[in-house]
């Protein structure tokens, strides 16, 4: 206690420092990830895809990421062993944030797609453990979590795949892949507006006042679903189809269809990746000012001041100018090759399957899913246009993501305990 009265608001200005770095991390590996498909399509440049992310990632953490958050991350510490000592809990939520920024900027430094979600458990249930009592980790729930790195790619890719496919059979097989992509884009739309409304209105907005049940969510979406599709029949109208674009690529003009689609999926990709991850990577952070403000007293839920968002929102947006390029190399270009069909399929691929989830409560990596998705679009072309090199790399960096974000977490945990205690 004499720590938060003496220490508090030089605790607070490291803490923002520390949540700062950390949000820019998530900016350079998981926003990245996100617009990768995108990106890797060649269906907006990359100084789009950072304007589309300042908009929807931005608009998606203000306005959605939650004006209360769980400070003790996804229920995996107990919250009653912490009340006691609410200095330890300070020092463990910072510690969690420079550890899983470290592990961030190193995973970013290689680009490697790691889970933003996955590193901050990992660096809470490393303070946890051995700076409180093991004890204090539910381990049930990191072995639900470690389930999710299996499941989530392998249903991703299950349905990039047959997605895929469908895109192959219904327009890129045929005799006329033109006539059919403008008839049947605009379904694919639809489908679009609504899955990622679907991830929107379960995952972020039950915040501000907008709590809806599953059916309200459903009409709501598909009334989305339904403009989105008018949107893009006026912009599939006005696209010329020449000749001479096909004489290299027989689907260039179909592509340039398909490039509209990936414009609706970078922009709901990012809001409704601003909407769940922002809030992740500042947390424990609202956790910090949460108790120094209240003078040591530990809730298990805390208020998000606006503030908060923005810094958070900020440093998102940094990571991803500065350092983004990496990992966006990595799931949009180095895994398999893609097209804008391709990464449509991908993308939808991945927001259905976080849909799923956030139904069924399975905390899943938006990472492992999108990189799941992507493999599975390669697969329907076949082995030999996946880079499995890298594959194996990255897989290997999904491994080391929890254990890499604990250890770094007690080093820092035991050297800010020094320094203050």
């Amino acid at each position: 206690m004499d720590v938060i009265a003496q220490h508090g608001t030089l605790l607070i200005v490291i803490a923002c420092c520390f949540g700062f770095f950390m949000a820019w991390g998530v900016g350079a590996n998981d926003v990245a990830n996100a617009m990768g498909t995108s990106v890797g399509s060649k269906a907006i440049t990359l100084k789009q895809a950072i304007i589309i992310a300042i908009i929807f990632e931005f608009a998606g953490a203000y306005l959605a990421g939650g004006a209360v958050t769980a400070t003790i991350r996804s229920g995996i510490t107990d919250a009653e062993l912490l009340a006691d000592s609410p200095d330890l809990l300070i020092f463990g939520m910072m510690s969690a944030l420079l550890a899983a920024g470290i592990w961030l900027l190193v995973a970013t430094h290689f680009g490697w797609p790691v889970s933003t979600t996955h590193s901050i458990v990992g660096a809470i249930v490393g303070f946890a453990a051995v700076g409180i009592a093991v004890e204090a980790v539910h381990w049930n729930k990191i072995g639900t979590i470690a389930a999710s790195w299996i499941i989530s790619p392998l249903t991703a890719g299950f349905i990039a795949f047959w997605l895929f496919r469908s895109v192959q059979y219904l327009i890129l097989s045929t005799e006329s892949p033109y006539e059919n992509a403008k008839r049947y884009v605009p379904f694919y739309i639809f489908l679009v507006g609504f899955i990622i409304s679907m991830v929107t209105f379960t995952k972020g907005l039950t915040h501000i006042g907008l709590d809806l049940t599953y059916t309200q969510a459903s009409l709501a979406s598909a009334v989305i679903g339904l403009i989105s599709m008018g949107v893009g029949v006026l912009m599939i109208k006005r696209i010329r189809p020449n000749p001479e674009d096909d004489k290299d690529f027989h689907f260039t003009n179909v592509e340039k269809i398909f490039a509209i689609l990936m414009l609706f999926t970078a922009c709901a990709m990012a809001f409704a990746h601003g909407s769940n991850d922002v809030a992740n990577a500042v947390g424990p952070l609202a956790a910090v000012v949460s108790v120094v403000q209240s003078g040591g007293e530990v809730a298990s839920r805390s208020i998000m001041p606006s503030w908060i968002l923005l810094l958070g929102g900020g440093g998102i947006v940094a990571g991803l100018i500065m350092y983004g390029h990496k990992v966006i190399a990595t799931v949009g270009q180095n895994i398999t090759e893609l097209t804008p069909s391709r990464g449509f399929a991908a993308t939808l691929a991945a927001a259905g399957t976080v849909v799923v989830a956030s139904g069924t409560g399975l905390p899943i990596s938006t990472t492992h899913t999108l990189v799941g998705a992507v493999l599975g679009v390669g697969l329907a072309r076949g082995m030999a246009a996946l880079n499995l090199r890298i594959i194996g790399t990255i897989f290997i960096s999904w491994i080391v993501t929890l254990p890499a974000g604990a250890f770094l977490s007690i080093i820092i945990f035991f050297i800010l305990s020094a320094i203050f205690l």
